[in-house]
């Protein structure tokens, strides 16, 4: 009976997969049946993940001072709506607000799909070197360059992830989701990562802002990758290293001083702008940033919300050292 029942759910799955539309197509199929045109969002089927065993995300205490600031910092901006998750990597002190909300991911939904790619490196699935060729149905307006050059241009796997991240390359994007299975295959493996609210449904730009995630995900995707989770040490590196090299540098950036480090990801749309990313203060604490908004249409308030947001966190992080009183001479 136990093998019948499991026969009949593979028949049924497999029956339920093939109607669907997102899991029918392949990475070479058209993009009206593989890529929807219309922001209307549905639901991708998910069927048989690859379950991975997290490093679990252990909250410590919370920083109520920073949250009550923050809160008092969306408070002053009325039509605006912050999702702010921020985490020490060794101690876990944390602020959540509306970590769990989901918001249009703009670009940043790039930092998930560079995850996967280097996931497929790690297995062996990809090679670095690896030519991928441009193709006219992966061109993407908006950011990047690679929607210039000819159609049938090749470039190095490392090349394409790279100009992803570094200048936002739409293009890039759009080779590597099609390289990595589709739209379907890369949700099903957020889903594996417990990333439930990390969805993408629509080739880039979204300018509609259908794909979509939590701040909280994308922290917990952050300190995973930071602790040796999900990557080989060698691909977390070359991870930082990329998102360190992020040309974009109007948000969390402005928020830190000369001697601190951030790799991070931004994303910005007419409806909403955030930024992603692991920062090392100079006294030694490393702590994972998100700092999402949802705005009216170019409303530059909210750029200038999460640059006062990077600020107050980098204080509380890396709060300044009160100068050593001067040692007194024993009298003789």
């Amino acid at each position: 009976m136990l093998i019948l029942g499991v026969g009949v759910g593979v028949i049924v799955g497999s029956l339920l997969s093939a109607w669907d539309p997102a899991t029918r197509a392949t990475a070479g199929s058209s993009q009206a049946g593989f890529f929807p045109s219309s922001p209307t969002r549905t639901q991708p089927t998910v069927s048989s993940p690859i379950v991975s065993t997290p490093v679990e995300l252990k909250l410590g205490e919370e920083l109520t001072a920073l949250k009550t600031e923050v809160q008092a910092l969306t408070a002053q901006n009325s039509g605006l709506t912050a999702g702010v998750f921020f985490v020490d990597l060794d101690t876990g002190a944390y602020i959540d607000l509306n970590g769990d909300s989901t918001f249009s991911a703009a670009s940043m939904i790039k930092v998930p799909i560079l995850v996967a790619f280097l996931q497929d490196v790690d297995a062996g699935k990809i090679r670095l070197d690896e030519m991928l060729t441009m193709r006219p149905d992966l061109i993407g307006s908006g950011s990047g360059v690679i929607q210039y050059r000819t159609p049938g241009t090749q470039f190095t796997a490392l090349e394409i992830a790279t100009k992803m991240i570094v200048i936002s390359d739409n293009t890039a994007t759009n080779m590597l989701i099609d390289r990595l299975g589709g739209i379907a295959a890369l949700n099903q493996r957020f889903q594996s990562w417990g990333l439930t609210g990390t969805l993408v449904y629509n080739l880039l730009p979204d300018l509609e802002g259908t794909n979509v995630t939590r701040p909280k995900e994308l922290a917990t995707l952050m300190f995973r990758v930071s602790q040796g989770d999900l990557l080989s040490i060698r691909s977390r590196d070359r991870m930082l290293d990329i998102m360190r090299r992020t040309e974009t540098d109007t948000l969390l950036p402005r928020g830190l001083d000369d001697n601190a480090t951030i790799s991070h990801k931004t994303g910005d749309i007419g409806s909403m702008v955030g930024d992603v990313g692991v920062i090392d203060a100079p006294n030694g604490k490393r702590y994972v940033a998100v700092a999402m908004v949802k705005r009216p249409h170019n409303d530059s308030r909210a750029q200038e919300m999460i640059r006062r947001i990077s600020r107050a966190a980098y204080q509380a992080y890396n709060p300044p050292v009160a100068p050593a009183k001067p040692v007194r001479s024993p009298s003789l």
